[in-house]
């Protein structure tokens, strides 16, 4: 059930579920209702659990909300659900406007950043800032781990789509997760990662993440679109960014610049795809400075949603 009061407690995390169309899902709330919002947005292979240290370190002057898509997590897997980047934009918006959050920033990580990037281009007076982390928009500086799909996108057989799926396992799982950082950064991510989201698996859970790993060679048609959405807004933007990162090296990161010229970067440079496990609180600190410099944008939330 979603709880009545207008805040969570200072600095912890309410873990909490609501049904949407009749559907299950399951996200995490922390910080005042009342203060301006951040939406976080999970890529692949987690959920909203990559933010369970990030979301206390803001709650207090910030409204945090972290969703599991469909099909991730904690939420249900519907049949009636398009699993593909347009169904998951259509389900955050429908997402928060259940829980009446009018404006937000925008935390995009993964394949969050398309996600959230659809959003952004469908309701852009909703977005107040865009903190981007690890997130890849840019065809020409995809990383060499993109080897495999850049493969399946020249031949789209059911036998190569089928190559693609070996990578969905507990291995694949590891792989994705320690990708390319140096053995000392590897050892800060814990193991539950890539255990407790292949708990999670089922054979649909399988077969949804395929699609949606096939489904990228559609989406680099997006990437125009996506750039073309940020020269033109020029949301104010925050981008850290791991480098050691086989999918999405540095380049990857200073891309954006080419359409964002007035955004802040940081890069971690020991760092790699999932930041928040292994430079938590350098990436603290740049954010609540970014934050605090931004004026206030948030639409107040009601005590009860």
């Amino acid at each position: 059930m979603h709880a009545s009061s207008k805040s969570t407690s200072a600095g912890h995390v309410q873990h909490r579920f609501l049904k949407l169309d009749g559907d299950e899902v399951f996200y995490r709330e922390a910080g005042d209702r009342n203060a301006p919002a951040i939406l976080l947005l999970h890529g692949y292979p987690c959920s909203s659990y990559e933010f369970r240290n990030l979301m206390p370190q803001l709650a207090d002057c910030w409204h945090l909300i972290a969703p599991d898509f469909p099909g991730c997590g904690y939420s249900g897997t519907p049949d009636a659900f398009d699993y593909d980047f347009d169904g998951y934009a259509a389900f955050l918006i429908k997402f928060t406007e259940h829980l009446c959050i009018k404006r937000f920033a925008i935390y995009l990580h993964d394949f969050g950043s398309q996600i959230g990037l659809r959003l952004a281009i469908t309701h852009p007076e909703r977005v107040t800032a865009l903190i981007i982390q690890n997130g890849d928009i840019y065809e020409d500086e995809l990383g060499p781990m993109y080897a495999g799909l850049r493969e399946y996108f020249r031949n789209p057989t059911p036998e190569a789509k089928a190559k693609l799926g070996e990578a969905i396992s507990e291995d694949g799982f590891k792989h994705e997760f320690l990708n390319d950082v140096d053995i000392d950064v590897a050892e800060r991510i814990p193991p539950d990662l890539w255990t407790l989201h292949w708990s999670l698996m089922t054979p649909r859970r399988c077969e949804i993440a395929l699609d949606v790993i096939a489904g990228l060679k559609e989406n680099l048609a997006w990437f125009p679109r996506y750039q073309a959405y940020l020269r033109k807004h020029q949301p104010p933007t925050l981008i850290v960014w791991g480098p050691k990162d086989g999918y999405m090296p540095e380049g990857a990161a200073r891309a954006y610049l080419r359409d964002l010229p007035n955004a802040e970067l940081h890069l971690f440079e020991d760092g790699g795809h999932w930041l928040l496990e292994t430079h938590l609180h350098p990436v603290v600190k740049v954010m609540r400075d970014f934050l605090h410099r931004l004026p206030f944008q948030g639409s107040p939330s009601p005590e009860n949603v």
